[in-house]
């Protein structure tokens, strides 16, 4: 397949209603005849299955997990952005694509990004039909809040559990495919390779977790919607079995991984307290409607903060720096999560953190509680209240609000953030890079298809908080099921795909001699500690700043451990058997190439844009400095083996309806 992303021409604003209103349609007919392999089953791949199913396709459905419904999805707290303009303040689809763009730091392409806005709008009637329980307001009206990067509010949700009652939406779409049989669901399975067939997707062979056995699986077609790759830094807010296999293992079968260092760094995150921990806490970006981020103004009170000689309610308003709000007047604490990540590192660096590792800033709800408790107070009709009682009120509101994640931060840490401001310090959060698709979604490689954060396709170099759930949701309900017909169409006349063809026994085979590989290391160090030590390269080289000498030294780092990890690795067990410790090793081997090739790509980039910032290209003021005359591009790197450098693809980015500039905050 070419090159090029297969954008349909006309007017922004009227391309994707055009092009699905003329794109190849599959007959009901012809459906019956047709088989679907979508992998994975979070928000992205549960709502393809499902609605492929519903459309008559035959589908197969893969998890690593028991259930659909433990899909990563369900941590996605904070909500999901519709340009519905309930809120009557100056919303609109325009202002949403406008948003995404910028907040992407115009490195997404203007087309896909445009659909995305339009279809939000029907993601929401999608879910309110499904029951999802949507905040309200008092006459009824579905509730919205605002989110990093905008100044409308666009965001539904539903207390702070917005993505877990997504995923049961689409998962009772799903369940509802499975019993009729349009759906066959396989748990516990997890896709190690995919099947090229005269060029095109026509299967995977996916390992059976439970008995070990590797199987062959086949296909019309492959939906790979099997998330993002940030465990490759080992601490994250990722699901400790989050991994990038499957969109690995496509690459090297000749998919393009597009954008690969775009890492995203999410602000609010509970700091990690010890060397001990596997992964790291979200707090929902939706705290940062409320609470106000700041530091000590000064070095002593931070230290001794850091000591336990005081609190964060012992220093004074005089001596406190809410930075964001004195950096970002216009967006204050609701800048993007890449300028609030960047702003905290810069703060902590400064000797200004609140922790003992000297990595954190308060997010502080005092304000807050009193602004709502006065409002109550008032309603109630309660003349001269108390500060007592305007505190007892507010922290009801702000319980109602956010109460289980306030609770969640409790358990966690051991302090109540009603009493005393919340610790938080950035984190790995989303991966912005992906495999390349097409305006379709299809990748270069013909028949395989990515959605969700799978793919690269919308974010550019940082999300925008809320977005995740409505991409994923997007392409799983509104654009895959017509995109997919454009293929489909020229495949009614193939017949069911022979699992027992050459190309299946042999890819089978390349599973086998890997899986094989990696049990007869018979080594003396953990999967787990491999997976530390490159997290902790990953992170101090690649991570929330970079530099072309960090970079080098990183991927020389990587390389060497690579290797040592292929002589030392030990791996208890039978890969002929239920084997958590083989399917981590797996995973791993599987970071060690794709963690080079994000250093890659950070240190091709010669500029900074969004999550990512080279320490070399940035304003007088610290912000990202980007180079549009030399990499207004997708970077789509070819896998061509590790004794040679991956090849690179650009596609060129065409501003056609927002101007290029340096974005402001401010």
């Amino acid at each position: 397949m070419p090159f090029q992303s297969n954008t349909p021409p006309g007017p922004l604003a009227e391309k994707w209603t055009r092009y699905r209103g003329t794109m190849n349609l599959v007959a009901p007919n012809n459906k019956r005849r047709i088989e679907v392999i979508v992998v994975g089953t979070g928000l992205a791949g549960a709502a393809a299955a499902a609605t492929l199913g519903e459309l008559g396709y035959k589908v197969k459905a893969f998890t690593f997990h028991d259930s659909p419904r433990r899909a990563h999805s369900i941590a996605a707290q904070g909500g999901i952005n519709a340009a519905k303009n309930y809120q009557n303040d100056g919303d609109s689809v325009y202002r949403l694509f406008y948003d995404t763009i910028k907040g992407g730091d115009y490195r997404s392409r203007e087309a896909n990004v445009h659909r995305l806005a339009e279809v939000s709008r029907n993601i929401i009637d999608q879910a309110v039909a499904q029951g999802v329980p949507f905040a309200r307001e008092y006459g009824g009206l579905l509730a919205n809040r605002s989110f990093g990067g905008v100044q409308v509010s666009r965001t539904f949700y539903a207390r702070g559990q917005t993505g877990q009652q997504l995923l049961l939406g689409a998962y009772q779409s799903l369940s509802r495919q499975i019993s009729k049989g349009s759906v066959k669901m396989y748990n516990r399975h997890e896709m190690l390779d995919v099947v090229i067939q005269d060029g095109k997707a026509r299967g995977i062979i996916a390992r059976n977790l439970l008995t070990g056995e590797l199987e062959r699986h086949a296909a019309h077609c492959v939906v790979l919607a099997s998330g993002g790759y940030g465990n490759v830094f080992y601490l994250s807010t990722n699901a400790m079995n989050s991994n990038g296999t499957a969109a690995w293992r496509a690459v090297r079968r000749g998919a393009y991984m597009a954008n690969p260092c775009f890492t995203q760094i999410h602000p609010t995150c509970i700091p990690q307290s010890g060397e001990y921990q596997s992964k790291l806490t979200l707090m929902s970006e939706s705290l940062r409607n409320d609470g106000r981020v700041w530091v000590p103004k000064k070095q002593e009170d931070a230290q001794a903060i850091r000591e336990g000689r005081k609190t964060g309610n012992d220093i004074p308003e005089a001596d406190r720096d809410y930075y964001l709000e004195r950096r970002y007047p216009a967006f204050g604490n609701l800048v993007p999560r890449d300028v609030a990540s960047r702003a905290a590192k810069v703060a902590c660096d400064e000797g200004l953190g609140v922790a003992p590792t000297g990595l954190a800033v308060f997010l502080d709800f005092e304000s807050a509680i009193m602004r709502y408790g006065q409002a109550e107070a008032n309603t109630k009709g309660i003349s001269n209240p108390s500060e007592a009682k305007i505190k007892e009120l507010g922290e009801k509101v702000v319980e109602e609000k956010y109460g289980n994640l306030f609770e969640m931060y409790e358990k966690i840490t051991g302090e109540n953030p009603y009493q005393t401001p919340m610790k938080i310090y950035p984190a790995v959060h989303y991966t912005m890079g992906g495999l390349w698709v097409d305006y379709n979604l299809e990748t270069n490689i013909p028949g395989l298809f990515a959605t969700g954060e799978a793919n690269f396709s919308d974010h550019g170099a940082n999300r925008l908080g809320a977005s995740a759930l409505m991409q994923g949701l997007a392409d799983g309900y509104f654009v895959l099921p017509y995109t997919i017909g454009q293929f489909l169409s020229q495949e009614i006349r193939t017949p069911m795909i022979d699992p027992n063809s050459p190309e299946f026994e042999q890819t089978e085979k390349d599973v086998e001699n890997r899986l094989n590989q990696l049990m007869n290391i018979k080594g003396n160090q953990s999967v787990e500690s491999f997976h530390r030590r490159l997290g902790k390269i990953m992170w101090e080289y690649c991570g929330m700043s970079r530099n072309a000498d960090g970079l080098k030294k990183a991927r020389k780092m990587i390389q060497e451990l690579r290797e040592e990890f292929y002589k030392d690795v030990f791996i208890p067990g039978d890969a002929k058997d239920y084997n958590p410790e083989l399917e981590k090793a797996h995973r791993v081997a599987d970071f060690f190439e794709l963690g080079e090739l994000m250093v890659v790509d950070a240190l091709d980039r010669q500029e900074s844009c969004g999550g990512h910032f080279r320490e070399e290209y940035q304003t007088e003021e610290g912000e990202a400095l980007r180079d549009d005359e030399n990499y207004a591009y997708v970077s789509a790197w070819e896998y061509t083996g590790w004794d040679e450098d991956p090849k690179l693809h650009k596609e060129e980015l065409v501003f056609e309806n927002v101007e290029l500039k340096t974005r402001s905050y401010k």
